[in-house]
């Protein structure tokens, strides 16, 4: 017997502006065949190449403390540092900075909601 991911869920404020957000990383898109639509209780992207999903879902309360589960974004086609700028652009928050002066390390940001996520050095810059 074994399980599967459903979905990654993100408590949240408002689904729509966590949708434009995380659209915007990679190859997260709308289901075709279940658009998020005005209205809708929740927000769901799906990746192109790997099925998964993230399901964004309002709840009444704030966000209180540190994520205890994180997502790790690995760049496929620039730099770890130049995605950091990108993202920072799309509006996401530097919480911590990780990178070291030898390229290691990571940074950590926030969406637009606060909910953290890494982003680490490409498989180019790790040499694999």
């Amino acid at each position: 017997m074994s399980a599967q991911i459903g979905n990654i869920t993100f408590d949240c404020a408002e689904w729509a502006p966590l949708v434009a957000f995380w659209s915007q990383l990679g190859d997260f898109g709308e289901d075709p065949s279940n658009p998020n639509q005005p209205g809708d209780p929740e927000g769901l992207l799906v990746s192109a190449s790997t099925g998964i999903a993230l399901l964004f879902i309002p709840v009444p309360e704030p966000k209180a403390v540190k994520n205890r589960v994180h997502l790790d974004l690995v760049p496929t086609d620039r730099t770890r540092d130049d995605e950091v700028e990108r993202l920072l652009g799309l509006g996401a928050t530097l919480l911590a900075d990780f990178r070291k002066d030898d390229g290691t390390g990571f940074a950590v940001l926030a969406d637009p909601e606060g909910n953290e996520f890494c982003v680490e050095r490409s498989k180019a810059e790790r040499g694999s």
